[in-house]
């Protein structure tokens, strides 16, 4: 990596205990992943901190910001949901029930499909899920914006790159490797 900083970090010192322990292990793969999980980990405290000050789980929250994100009539399909979330079919069943309680969504018929439905945002629903997604994206903006924006800029931009091409050789790995 760069040159250390001034003073080392947590991260710093796990690799240096490693090194003194098990060198083959003390190496840029074990500080990428340690630095990447406590920029992942301050940034899911934040998120579920506002989470539970508005009384939402993380799945309700997702299911809430992508039906909003479709754009009117913020509707999408049970199956979509499930898939682009990475929840089970069992567990988008459980939060569209417990959102539906709470008046926040409603199934309707698809008129082209009669097998399937429709899951949309009722008015309460875009209400709450414009609050939440506000709510949650304000206290990233809290977190990140201690960052410059140049480094903030630069870092999101390296990353998209990096996730672009471990997740090509990923998926090439597993397509290789498949039944």
């Amino acid at each position: 990596m760069s040159a250390a900083p001034s003073s080392p970090d947590p991260v710093d010192e796990i690799v240096a205990a490693w090194r003194a322990e098990l060198p083959q292990v003390a190496g840029l793969p074990l500080e990428l992943a340690k630095r990447v999980g406590r920029l992942a980990g301050l940034i899911e405290a934040v998120t579920n901190a506002e989470l539970d000050r508005l009384g939402r789980t993380k799945a309700e929250y997702e299911v809430l910001a992508r039906l909003r994100a479709a754009g009117a009539p913020y509707r999408r399909k049970p199956h979509e949901l499930a898939s682009s979330l990475l929840l089970s079919s069992g567990g988008t069943t459980n939060v569209l029930h417990r959102l539906t309680a709470a008046g926040l969504v409603v199934r309707e018929a698809d008129r082209s499909d009669r097998r399937s439905v429709w899951v949309r945002l009722t008015s309460a629903g875009v209400r709450a899920a414009e609050e939440v997604v506000l709510a949650t994206n304000a206290a990233q903006s809290a977190l990140l914006d201690r960052l410059p924006t140049d480094t903030a800029t630069a870092l999101a931009d390296q990353l998209r790159e990096v996730l672009a091409g471990l997740e090509r050789g990923v998926l090439s790995a597993l397509r290789r490797s498949g039944p």
